[in-house]
């Protein structure tokens, strides 16, 4: 049930001052850390094809209502599927949502570690653990936010929705089957915030600023493609000249697809907006290269992806193959392809594209049934200069910068009922804790943890 909320009384402010020591302070720090550590020992491990075990997450959930009492007294808590968290505070203008989004699952910590990866260390100034990038401290700060605003008795201006996925890691049925509920009761969205971008080194060399903050306006559509290779299909001309198996084929079109990609180029206006954002913050010549696109656009399709492979991956279609297999029989030859574009148009025509090239290799291509393309956010609007100005409040020395995110997240699945998604988590990551997700040693400086409180703080405070 939602409550409403009256302010503090001075007794209880003066504890809650108490509680929350001033801003940036090494105590704070130990603060927000100690308590994000016990999040970090929980091991929500997902696994693909696997039984969720939900010993851990039962644990999760103990821990949450232990450090965030508030809020579990004052929201509307609905549970999904195996353990993917909808809360709902109630906010004065009931016609109005706005979504803060996380994951609360994480991936084995497989690897040599320097701490073990679920003790949640603090040492050097860190906190050592997996889930601390990826996504537990952004989790943690969006509750730290809700906690304290309800604290100072502070009336959330709209209705504020925390979901957070249980089996994100492996695009599980956690969030499809939330959107599916909330298509269903007919709820949208003003906006919704969920992971993908951070605070970290800037996206182009040469920029004068010492970091970016990098907020995802888009996400890369994906097909999963099947190729396939069998003797059979051979055409007889093709045999007697080349006399090649269905690997030699398969091997050949790969090489073919990956040396030169039939694939449309073009700076969309993702990618514009990107460079845009950055060309005050880069020194002479690229400052005058990316502030007219409109001139030097042309030759920047062509040479990015020389230049930076993941801002060129931005700029049309990429498609990697995996797995390749020769099966037993020597006769046919398989391989898998994930095949990513930015425009739905431009990946249907690049895809045809794939297919005639494939065809010259007698190699057929069909397409996986949970291959998804979702729109772009607007961007264009009031609500991306609200997260804008919230950034620069919270982090004056680092531009806001739009982005296309080429990995997948969660909130691709609320496009049907929110038109302003944005994908950003407000931790300041060197480019080694960047590396680290998915991998060994995944670990935050504990001086992050604040600002990003305070980040989800002024984000809901102004809406």
């Amino acid at each position: 049930m939602c409550l409403s909320i009256a302010p503090l009384p001075a007794k209880m402010q003066g504890e809650r001052d108490a509680k929350h020591p001033a801003s940036h302070t090494k105590k704070e720090q130990e603060f927000y850390a100690t308590r994000l550590a016990k999040m970090i020992q929980c091991k929500t491990v997902s696994k693909k094809n696997q039984p969720h075990d939900d010993a851990e997450f039962t644990a999760l959930r103990n821990v949450m209502r232990e450090l965030f009492p508030l809020v579990h007294e004052k929201s509307e808590l609905k549970i999904f599927s195996d353990d993917c968290w909808v809360y709902k505070i109630e906010g004065k203008d009931t016609s109005r949502n706005v979504m803060l989004m996380s994951h609360h699952d994480v991936v084995e910590g497989t690897g040599e570690w320097k701490y073990p990866p679920f003790s949640a260390t603090i040492a050097d100034g860190k906190l050592w653990g997996r889930g601390t990038v990826d996504t537990k401290t952004p989790l943690f700060a969006e509750f730290s936010a809700l906690e304290e605003l309800l604290e100072e008795g502070f009336d959330m201006p709209c209705n504020i929705y925390i979901a957070s996925s249980h089996n994100e890691e492996y695009a599980g049925d956690g969030i499809p089957t939330v959107n599916k509920y909330f298509l269903e009761q007919g709820i949208t969205f003003e906006m919704i915030l969920d992971e993908g971008g951070a605070i970290i080194d800037p996206p182009i060399g040469g920029m004068k600023c010492e970091k970016c903050a990098m907020v995802a306006v888009h996400e890369k559509g994906r097909y999963l493609l099947h190729c396939t290779a069998n003797a059979a299909n051979v055409h007889p001309s093709l045999t007697a000249a080349t006399n090649a198996t269905a690997t030699e084929r398969m091997a050949r079109f790969i090489t073919s697809a990956m040396e030169t990609p039939p694939f449309i180029r073009r700076l969309n206006p993702q990618v514009k907006a990107m460079f845009t954002a950055i060309a005050p913050h880069c020194k002479f010549p690229m400052n005058a290269l990316f502030s007219n696109l409109d001139l030097f656009g042309k030759p920047l399709e062509q040479v990015m992806p020389k230049l930076n492979p993941q801002a060129g991956g931005m700029i049309g279609t990429t498609c990697t193959f995996t797995e390749l297999r020769t099966l037993p029989d020597g006769k046919s030859c398989t391989c898998d392809a994930n095949f990513k574009s930015v425009d739905g148009t431009d990946m249907m025509t690049d895809l045809e594209a794939l297919r005639r090239l494939a065809k010259k290799y007698d190699v057929e291509i069909t397409i996986d049934e949970k291959s998804e393309y979702h729109e772009p956010a607007d961007f264009s609007g009031k609500e991306f200069e609200y997260m804008k100005k919230c950034i620069a409040k919270t982090f004056p020395d680092y531009p806001a910068i739009p982005f296309i995110l080429p990995a997948g997240t969660d909130a691709r699945t609320f496009t049907d009922i929110c038109r302003c998604i944005f994908r950003f988590a407000p931790i300041r990551l060197s480019a080694a804790q960047l590396a680290s997700v998915h991998s060994e040693n995944e670990n935050i400086d504990i001086a992050a943890i604040e600002p990003c409180v305070k980040f989800y703080k002024e984000f809901v405070r102004g809406l």
